[in-house]
């Protein structure tokens, strides 16, 4: 065989290994968890921009929404998204906690739902600001004392157990799961903004594996107790995600209301 030839075979050799040995290392599988299959770990997305004599103008564009579709029921599978070094919180007992998005759910991007848990739960009106809970957001190989999922109507169903309902979220054990049904489209009647109520529905619901129960309306026009069942009915209260809205902590009596639950919904 020619040189050349040799060289240009040689050379397609060492592509063909290069690119199996990338497509390996992208497809390799992370610690599954005990609630499905665990389909692959979803970081953040990195470039390296041209040399500025190559750079285009920048035009500012409105953000545009995008539209969060699922089917009822999923596959059961998750992707998990990396942890973060950064701890909410200065003092108290650290809680670490897995972020995990079935695979069906579409328009919801892993690394900007991490972001946004972590901004919720970091929040200083949220539950590290009684100094009682630090909490932190580690990878799918990390020990993690809770796991945060985004599950379909069904999905939801397995890993909350009990009544399924397909509604509404739940706390089940070490499973903090939240219905994308309702991440998607809050509930009617709310009267606070999308925003608003996502931040209710993970404060809420992590407030139950920190060990909080529900709360009632403490009266007609405040806010409602985060740990009130503002999904079901706010009986004159007005929607409040924070349990330290004012730096202070804020509670209702103890106890919850007989509402009914709304159909399921996808």
């Amino acid at each position: 065989m020619p040189k050349t030839a040799r060289r240009a075979a040689a050379a397609a050799v060492l592509a063909m290994a290069v690119a199996a040995a990338l497509t390996a290392c992208e497809r390799q599988p992370v610690a599954a968890p005990a609630a499905g299959t665990v389909v692959t770990a979803i970081g953040d997305a990195t470039s390296v921009p041209p040399p500025p004599a190559e750079r285009e103008p920048v035009t500012q564009t409105v953000p545009v929404e995008v539209a969060i579709t699922f089917p009822r029921t999923g596959s059961g599978q998750w992707m998990f998204t990396p942890g973060s070094d950064d701890v909410a919180g200065t003092q108290g007992r650290l809680m670490r906690y897995r972020i995990a998005i079935e695979t069906d759910i579409d328009g919801v991007g892993p690394a900007d739902f991490a972001r946004q848990i972590r901004g919720i739960l970091g929040d200083r009106r949220g539950w590290t600001a009684g100094g009682q809970w630090r909490l932190q957001h580690v990878g799918p190989d990390q020990p993690a004392d809770f796991t945060i999922y985004l599950a379909t109507p069904a999905s939801r169903d397995k890993l909350c157990g009990g009544t399924a309902d397909g509604y509404t979220s739940c706390r089940n054990g070490s499973n903090v799961v939240l219905n994308v049904a309702r991440w998607a489209h809050a509930v009617p009647n709310y009267g606070a903004p999308l925003d608003v109520y996502r931040q209710y529905m993970v404060t809420h619901e992590t407030g139950h594996r920190l060990g909080q129960g529900h709360e009632l309306c403490p009266g007609p026009g405040k806010p409602a107790p985060v740990m009130e069942q503002q999904t079901l009915g706010l009986h004159g209260c007005v929607p409040n995600p924070w349990p330290f809205p004012n730096g202070r902590a804020y509670e209702g009596p103890p106890g919850e209301y007989d509402d009914p639950i709304p159909a399921g919904d996808s």
